[in-house]
């Protein structure tokens, strides 16, 4: 799976406006930090309260702890994703600034210049020359002539000053966003350790019921069903090869994975980008029915879609489920099934 949680507003380009995606992001970094700041305040006292509770109860209140924490998860990824691609933006404009931003300040260096000099006196020699003129109109023409210069250098001035005031416009919105995002960044970064917390706590749950040797095989049929050829079939395979790997929440590869990376990653192999979070993944992906359903689509878990596997063939599908939990092969259907996408 990936870090990812309720899906924040699309990340379209900067120009559309200056206010807009500021509120945009505003009231998404906020929502955010709310859901951050309680939903990971997660329930540890079910265990508490029986001595030893069954199998049965570990399990479920496992699963029922997990559900709240991996869209949080979930979000953290689809945030850093978002972080990065702003920062390029930024990083992009301030490329375009700096020489124009030279050139205002050669330009009003040259200004200032003038005006110091003619502060200090230094233009004397210019009332001398002018003063040393042979004819009344041979002053009036050089009078116009420094007229001239002088209008002309203040077009110059005004000009980049207009188009550096152009650029700050564009950029002012972008650098509060990307200030806005830091934020939210370390917010998150704050709460990693109550994340890796509960993980710990759970991973403790499961040692109790089945101690180091995990719940049962990983590959109970063949993965894939059958090979099928293609982007599909080099994704497929991917995933299959990943059996056995342990889940690490915000991790897509090579060594750990959570669902969202997993699928990220096998489509990777084939040539295919795909987000770092399962709901995103699939809103860029084609919606396909159950009988459509073939080997690399994708199946989308849980109303708020917060967990994705890859379809296997078979019936079967591969995902990252749970930190601390290797990779394996469920049936398609065990779980909330939301919709099923087709990548490419």
């Amino acid at each position: 799976m990936a870090n990812h949680a309720p899906r924040p507003p699309s990340d379209r380009s900067v120009d559309r406006s200056t206010a807009a995606p500021r509120s945009r992001w505003s009231r998404f970094t906020t929502a955010l930090a709310a859901l951050v700041g309680t939903a990971v305040v997660l329930t540890g006292g079910a265990t508490a309260a029986h001595a030893e509770p069954s199998v049965t109860e570990i399990e479920r209140q496992i699963d029922q702890d997990w559900n709240k924490l991996e869209p949080i998860i979930e979000q953290v990824n689809s945030t850093r994703e978002k972080l990065a691609v702003r920062r390029k933006q930024a990083d992009a404009l301030a490329k375009q600034i700096a020489p124009l931003e030279a050139q205002v300040d050669a330009a009003l260096g040259q200004v200032g210049g003038l005006a110091a000099d003619a502060y200090k006196g230094n233009n004397l020699s210019t009332v001398n020359a002018l003063l040393g003129s042979r004819s009344p109109s041979e002053v009036v023409n050089s009078l116009e002539l420094l007229d001239r210069y002088a209008h002309h250098q203040h077009e110059q001035v005004q000009a980049v000053m207009e188009l550096r005031d152009q650029l700050a416009a564009k950029k002012k919105p972008l650098d509060a966003m990307v200030a806005q995002l830091a934020r939210t960044e370390a917010q998150l970064a704050a709460q990693k350790k109550q994340i890796d917390a509960e993980i710990a706590r759970l991973q403790k749950l499961r040692l109790k019921v089945y101690g180091n040797g995990g719940g049962g095989p990983l590959r109970p049929a063949p993965c894939p069903a059958g090979y099928p050829g293609g982007p599909a079939g080099v994704a497929v395979k991917f995933a299959c090869a990943q059996i056995g790997k342990i889940y690490v929440w915000g991790a897509a590869g090579p060594d750990h994975y959570d669902c969202s990376g997993l699928t990220m990653a096998a489509w990777a192999k084939a040539g295919v980008s795909l987000p770092h979070n399962a709901r995103e993944q699939h809103d860029v992906t084609r919606r396909v029915s159950r009988s459509e359903l073939r080997p690399g689509d994708l199946v989308f878990y849980y109303s708020d879609l917060h967990h994705v596997g890859m379809y296997v063939g078979g019936g079967w599908v591969v995902h990252a489920s749970q930190s601390g939990k290797p990779i394996t092969m469920k049936r398609v259907d065990d779980g909330q099934i939301n919709s099923y996408g087709r990548p490419g």
